[in-house]
């Protein structure tokens, strides 16, 4: 079974709701402590299954939540990247999580932006936030790359509510100026 939503492609990833096939994924992601550090540390299968019901149900309450993304090449899980925002959030974020072994490949800003590009053009989103953690150097990094700035301290909501977080982020207009 597959979440309901839509499925996009760019050149080199699939993104597709998520789909009970994810699980396995899911788990690497979250059981890994260098790929979960910033994800709420290393959890155990059972919390994956959780997590990856969340976002599940999220495509049926909301409309929208992260994609599943797909290597084409492999056919492969390697992470989940897209739009979040679960009750008390500090706004619309698109937000991504790649398996440690897809770093450094340009996947997550491909990504990103092709799921900013979906929300804005089919959510009515104004503006989109990335909530990362302060010392996360590599995500800040694809922030920028998407054309995001830092917009200062933020505050997510229980149980992460003393994880300091900063937020950044753009709006529609910025966003649409910088694309081709």
């Amino acid at each position: 079974m597959i979440a309901p939503g839509p499925t996009l492609e760019t050149a080199r990833l699939i993104l597709r709701p998520t789909s009970l096939e994810d699980l396995e994924g899911f788990a690497t992601l979250i059981g890994d402590p260098e790929s979960a550090r910033f994800l709420g540390g290393v959890q155990p299968r059972s919390v994956a299954w959780r997590a990856m019901a969340a976002m599940a149900g999220s495509w049926a309450l909301q409309g929208f939540s992260m994609f599943s993304v797909i290597e084409k090449a492999t056919g492969r899980w390697v992470g989940r990247v897209g739009p979040w925002r679960p009750e008390g959030w500090p706004g619309p974020e698109v937000g991504w999580g790649l398996l440690r072994e897809c770093w450094g490949r340009g996947y997550a800003t491909e990504a990103a932006a092709a799921t900013i590009d979906w929300a804005f053009d089919h959510l009515g989103w104004t503006e989109v936030i990335h909530s990362i953690a302060p010392d996360n150097t590599p995500s800040q990094q694809v922030a920028l790359r998407l054309g995001s700035r830092l917009l200062g301290p933020g505050k997510l909501p229980p149980p992460y509510d003393n994880t300091p977080i900063e937020l950044w982020g753009q709006d529609r207009d910025t966003w649409r100026s910088r694309r081709p």
